[in-house]
């Protein structure tokens, strides 16, 4: 059933909308470089699977541990200045690079991520909630999915420029400067905060929820959000494992070489992660959000069950259909677990943003299954994760059918 036709950004919002939205670049960057780095550092430093995870875990118990905290601050604070804080702890955190290149260690440079994760945990917290409420309610979906595209272009520019710095011609690890990419992009998002410390973002006033006695509707009374928290930490235990191994799979099958591989990865995977998210927002614009998330975590269990059935070719094509079906999930769930949270909203927007500390247990159990098997069957990771969203995509479908 066509849903009506409403516009996607109010005509006041618009100017906000794009200056949020050039954000998500920045985060999607900072996030699909660290796929090209596992693979670097398991080489250069001579380190297993499960140890190189570390490098996402660093970076996403940043969410975890400053999630809350980031909620707090800009629920005091406001949007803007969340957004402004976030850009200079990732730009600190970018430049702290600059001494790990020369100490050369792996500890110094987990630390520079973790605290690239804080910072990324302020502006995802301030700039995903604001982005659904620069709008109507049905459309919010349909918006952040389109913003979101703008973090996929950030994917794929990331994989491709390390890839190339990283790796040889050969395909073996180079002697690049690990601190290069990242030194570039410190001083562009301390740029980028500069610029946000002077603009104007309005604030978006929310009504408070009571009950038919007058009472005030607590945020964990609504079993929904909490089924969404839980499908958004399956999601990214899901995503971020594929992620992180992308390149481990591929070489290990014989496929192609580490180098020719993070430019599949870039400009296969994570084109059609990016070309996901535009189709998402634009089908979202006609067909109910719900709907098009049970379709898409179909899609991600089919595909994920095709690596694990390990069919030569047809599970690397598998592989990267999954990209373009999980395209719309992070922003869709996002959306559809702060629906009608009212007042609530920037609470739960840190709850939910909490959710990537899936990219802690992810390639850890990722990584650790294929130590003790093989890159093949540690896939059961992801599909189970995706297993968990068909789930919430389909309690989302059945409850407004049947409301």
């Amino acid at each position: 059933m066509k849903q009506k036709r409403v516009s996607l950004v109010e005509g006041q919002y618009r100017i906000p909308f794009i200056l949020i939205t050039s954000l998500f670049f920045l985060w999607g960057f900072a996030h699909a470089i660290l796929n090209v780095l596992n693979k670097h550092f398991q080489e250069v430093l001579d380190i297993s699977k499960a140890h190189s995870a570390f490098i996402q875990m660093m970076m996403y118990m940043g969410y975890f541990i400053m999630a809350i905290p980031a909620g707090l601050f800009i629920n005091r604070f406001g949007y803007r200045r969340g957004v402004v804080f976030g850009l200079l702890l990732y730009g600190i955190g970018s430049l702290l690079f600059i001494p790990g290149q020369q100490l050369l260690s792996f500890e110094f440079f987990l630390f520079a991520l973790f605290v690239i994760g804080c910072g990324l945990t302020f502006l995802e917290t301030a700039a995903n909630p604001y982005v659904t409420e620069l709008g109507a309610r049905e459309t919010a979906a349909s918006r952040l999915n389109l913003a979101q595209s703008f973090n996929g272009l950030g994917c794929i520019c990331a994989p491709a420029l390390a890839g190339l710095l990283l790796f040889g011609s050969d395909g073996q690890t180079g002697s690049g400067n690990v601190a290069l990419p990242y030194i570039c992009m410190g001083i562009i998002v301390l740029l980028v905060s500069l610029v946000f410390s002077r603009v104007r973002l309005p604030e978006i006033e929310h009504h408070v929820e009571v009950d038919p006695s007058g009472k005030r509707i607590g945020l964990w009374s609504h079993k929904l959000f909490i089924f969404g928290l839980l499908a958004l930490f399956a999601y990214e235990v899901g995503e971020i494992s594929i992620n992180s191994f992308f390149i481990n799979y591929v070489v290990e099958q014989k496929w192609m070489n580490a180098r020719d591989a993070s430019v599949v990865l870039s400009f296969g995977g994570l084109g059609l992660f990016m070309l996901g998210r535009f189709a998402g927002s634009w089908i979202m614009g006609r067909v109910r959000a719900e709907k098009v998330l049970l379709v898409c975590a179909t899609g991600t269990v089919l595909t994920t069950s095709v690596v694990l059935l390990n069919v030569g070719w047809c599970s690397l094509a598998a592989l990267l259909c999954g990209y373009a079906f999980e395209a719309i999930m992070f922003p869709t769930i996002f959306a559809l677990s702060l629906r009608g949270l009212g007042s609530n909203t920037k609470r739960a927007s840190s709850f939910l943003m909490m959710s990537p500390v899936g990219g802690v247990v992810g390639p850890f159990l990722m990584g650790l299954v294929a130590d003790y098997t093989n890159m093949v069957m540690a896939f059961i990771v992801p599909l189970i994760a995706y297993a968990v969203v068909w789930c919430y995509a389909r309690k989302m479908v059945y409850n407004h059918e049947n409301v």
